[in-house]
């Protein structure tokens, strides 16, 4: 008789792998777990293969824990497109959400939308959206949409 193979039931690999994708400490752990490998000796394209990552991007978690040692691991801020929206646009949008209603700018609706704010941003600052991109920025200033209850307040 074979041995039974070890099985985990409480989460699947893509919920467990989230989970270490939400902490900061797991996140770091990991990678300098890769710099460790590769102190070892071992080849960053073989890791790569291993932990379906990049061998490029060991190779950088290389270099920036060489420069800046644990501290290079770590997500650095501010990364990415910068948002086409100011400070005050996206305040704007948030008053407009909690404090006006759709008709008041021409629309035939009481409650606002995802699509409706698309068409009011283009029409006020002539940025063009799409309505996902809308739920981030009102994420943003602290509004989320509920398709039961429309755009709330979460603090």
């Amino acid at each position: 008789m074979g041995k039974s193979v070890l099985k985990v039931q409480r989460l699947e690999a893509g919920e467990i792998k989230k989970l270490l994708k939400t902490n900061d400490a797991y996140i770091v752990g990991i990678r300098l777990y890769l710099v460790y490998l590769v102190a070892l000796g071992h080849s960053s394209r073989k890791l790569s293969e291993l932990h379906n990552i990049s061998f490029k991007q060991i190779t950088n978690w290389v270099h920036r824990f060489e420069q800046d040692g644990v501290e290079g691991l770590k997500d650095r801020k501010g990364r990415g497109r910068k948002s086409a929206m100011s400070h005050v646009q996206l305040n704007r949008i948030k008053e407009l959400v909690l404090k006006e209603t759709p008709a008041n700018h021409g629309f035939q609706s009481e409650k606002w939308t995802g699509p409706l704010l698309v068409q009011w941003i283009k029409k006020e600052y002539g940025l063009e959206y799409q309505k996902a991109q809308i739920y981030n920025l009102l994420k943003k200033v602290g509004i989320t949409f509920e398709k039961k209850s429309g755009l709330t307040i979460k603090v």
